[in-house]
């Protein structure tokens, strides 16, 4: 059986559905390939999920003898986190609510 090695990161202030779209990426891919392009990615959750890699690296290399050129993406997903609901003041005395998303992303990275 293939060791997995875990970092999770929650209660992040993303959306999910904005944190998929990276996520999506890098699912699969060789540990180097996937920082590579997180590093050229122009988006809120790229370094979130650059450095929740590096820290499931961090994780792998500190509890087993681990070829960090062999590690692979194996899984990576987003589930949805609280959601904060506040109220912005409109005409007439209404107020619309607002919906602050928040998100729990999982990084499991396995040895080739």
């Amino acid at each position: 059986m293939e060791q997995q090695f875990k970092a999770i990161l929650k209660n992040t202030r993303i959306s999910a559905r904005k944190a998929r779209l990276v996520v999506d990426m890098v699912r699969g891919k060789p540990v180097s390939v996937a920082l590579d392009t997180l590093k050229l990615t122009n988006r809120k959750a790229a370094p979130l999920v650059s450095k929740l890699i590096q820290s499931a690296m961090a994780n792998a290399t500190s509890s087993a003898t681990v070829d960090v050129d062999r590690l692979v993406v194996s899984e990576v997903f987003v589930d949805e986190g609280a959601t904060l609901k506040r109220y912005l003041p409109r005409a007439q005395g209404r107020a619309t609510p607002i919906r602050k998303r928040s998100s729990h992303i999982t990084v499991k990275l396995a040895e080739l």
